[in-house]
């Protein structure tokens, strides 16, 4: 039989205690004995799918601090000059905002993938706004391109 060192066979029983110890705390406060990973975003540049999160997170993200410019430059960036002038069109009939289909900014935003084909992918994008109610526009980007072609209620 394999003999430990004292001193390890006592470090090896403190461990397993305190890891009983903090189980049964977990338990006992209804919660998972594993810690909760830590949030994350990942994306890549290929993508369409991911340029339309990006380009609303950043979009959203420039809106809410007021900054026009930025939010300017990212429409050039992201979107395809057909649908900036769609846009253009469709703020000055209903003076809001088209991108966001609003007059104000919302709380949160979720981006989900619809589904792809045809060189577009096509993503649901959830608006959660300050009475917690949400809003959805329906989002198609160009495979190609990269490109946000179409923003729908």
């Amino acid at each position: 039989m394999l003999q430990l060192p004292t001193k390890r066979v006592t470090s090896i029983a403190l461990a397993a205690a305190a890891g009983a110890a903090a189980l049964s705390l977990a338990v006992a406060a209804g919660t998972s004995a594993t810690a909760a990973a830590p949030p994350s975003v990942s994306g890549s540049p290929e993508g369409a799918f991911t340029r339309i999160a990006d380009f609303y997170g950043s979009y959203i993200d420039a809106v809410y601090d007021g900054d026009g410019a930025t939010a300017d430059r990212l429409r050039a960036f992201y979107l395809s000059e057909p649908l900036r002038r769609e846009l253009r069109q469709w703020e000055d009939a209903n003076h809001a905002d088209g991108v966001l289909r609003a007059q104000n900014v919302p709380l949160k935003w979720k981006v989900t993938s619809v589904d792809s084909g045809m060189g577009k992918t096509n993503a649901a994008v959830t608006l959660t706004w300050s009475s917690n109610t949400t809003t959805t526009v329906h989002v198609q980007a160009d495979l190609a391109t990269r490109k946000i072609t179409a923003i729908r209620d």
